[in-house]
């Protein structure tokens, strides 16, 4: 008997994150393209050919060989309403073994920042890595001037753990990172008395 994984799909209030498909081709290259202005200070330098065809369809290859292969989790936030696809949010890097932990990754077009749907789907993800990933730790990384991103990860129960230096090249230099994390079952803060 063959067994065959089921594509991921978390359903929230107003949102459904799951895998990018061939189809979202020219919604995530114009959002993307609009929202360019917003998202280029935090990102990595875009490639030349960031929102090609070409470039998207091994993107969605890559995230279905990487949700296959429990090594990732790149999921499309799509709002519920009207189908419109509106961010990301990638559970990369995920560790197995003694760590059972991944990283958390994410971008939302500019017309829809600050209307809370990262905090939803950051939560949401974060619920479906503790409960069916069976993962111990999420961590998360930004810049330190990205207050935006900070206030988000700490109102999804994310704590600050310190600074990384030289931790990812953002819009083309080596830039320190402020960590983040989020345990599944977070005694910091606890003396462990009583």
């Amino acid at each position: 008997m063959v067994f065959r994984r089921r594509k991921v799909r978390i359903e929230t209030e107003r949102l459904t994150l799951r895998l990018p498909e061939h189809g979202d081709f020219r919604p995530w290259a114009e959002l993307r393209d609009r929202s360019r202005d917003f998202l280029m200070p935090w990102e990595p330098t875009w490639a030349a050919d960031h929102l090609s065809r070409r470039a998207f369809t091994n993107r969605v290859y890559w995230s279905a060989r990487a949700e296959g292969a429990g090594t990732a989790l790149p999921l499309f936030l799509i709002r519920r309403a009207d189908a419109a696809l509106i961010g990301g949010i990638t559970l990369d890097n995920i560790r197995r073994g003694p760590a059972q932990a991944g990283t958390l990754g994410y971008w939302v077009g500019a017309d829809h920042a600050r209307k809370g749907y990262m905090r939803e789907a950051i939560d949401a993800l974060v619920h479906y890595a503790f409960t069916s990933l069976d993962l111990s730790r999420v961590e998360a990384a930004c810049l330190p001037e990205n207050a935006a991103s900070r206030g988000v990860l700490e109102a999804c129960g994310f704590k600050y753990e310190g600074v990384a230096q030289s931790y990812l090249q953002i819009a083309g230099r080596w830039r320190n990172h402020v960590l983040y994390a989020n345990l599944r079952a977070d005694r910091r803060g606890r003396t462990g008395a009583g």
